[in-house]
């Protein structure tokens, strides 16, 4: 068997994550963050919709992860990212590092919008 290293580019993978913090191309950030492949910053949750929102038409898919375990999203926040544009995938956060990350390396157009896990 032979394996090789990913090669991100210039992107931004998620390193790892734990309780309260994600670290994100080395970079430690505490609490929920949204992730793309130029960065990533803090965000506020659920009640902090714009930095979600101005994705539209710079990603075709935003992973949502909803912390440990998967949950739904609150409708109206669902609704607004749909009629922008955005396709929106909720899982777990560990799932929804793991697949950003996967996605990430093959030059895909995503996001992902996580929760912490406790």
């Amino acid at each position: 068997m032979h394996l090789s290293e990913i090669d991100y580019g210039q992107a931004q993978p998620i390193d790892s994550y734990g309780p309260g913090f994600f670290r994100i191309a080395g970079q430690v950030l505490t609490g929920a963050v949204v992730v793309t492949r130029t960065g990533a910053r803090v965000w506020q949750g659920y009640d902090d919709p714009l930095p979600l929102l101005a994705l539209a038409g710079q990603v075709d898919v935003l992973f949502v992860g909803t912390g440990t375990r998967i949950a739904h999203l609150p409708g109206d926040l669902r609704t607004a990212l749909e009629d922008a544009g955005l396709g929106v995938e909720i899982m777990d956060s560990p799932a929804a590092c793991r697949t950003y990350n996967v996605l990430l390396s093959e030059g895909r157009r995503i996001a992902a919008a996580l929760l912490p896990v406790d």
